[in-house]
């Protein structure tokens, strides 16, 4: 990832820049030992590391800020997403409302 490229996007309210995991960082295999099918490793990844985060959405006229942060490694649902490529580098942006947790 370069971080050039993604300074370029500036993510507006409560919306997230994304970069999807490689194969290497899902791995094959989950933390309880249990090995993922070939056709569940070829799909989309929905799990991403946070490059850019919005200020956050408008709320009774006060701005509610987003609630993960830069380099959280976070969930997000399979179909509530953007994506967008800058040069060479591919995004995903979505909603604060579409990310289901953040793994620790």
């Amino acid at each position: 990832m370069s971080e050039n490229s993604a300074s370029k996007i500036v993510p507006l309210g409560d919306r997230v820049v994304v970069r999807s995991l490689t194969e290497e960082e899902l791995g094959t295999k989950s933390a309880a030992g249990i090995i993922v099918p070939d056709t569940v490793a070829k799909e989309k990844p929905e799990q991403g590391i946070v490059v850019a985060v919005g200020p956050g959405r408008r709320e009774d006229g006060k701005e509610v800020p987003v609630a993960v942060a830069e380099g959280d490694r976070i969930v997000f649902s399979k179909y509530g997403f953007d994506e967008v490529k800058v040069g060479t580098e591919e995004y995903i942006i979505v909603s604060e409302t579409s990310i289901l947790g953040v793994i620790k």
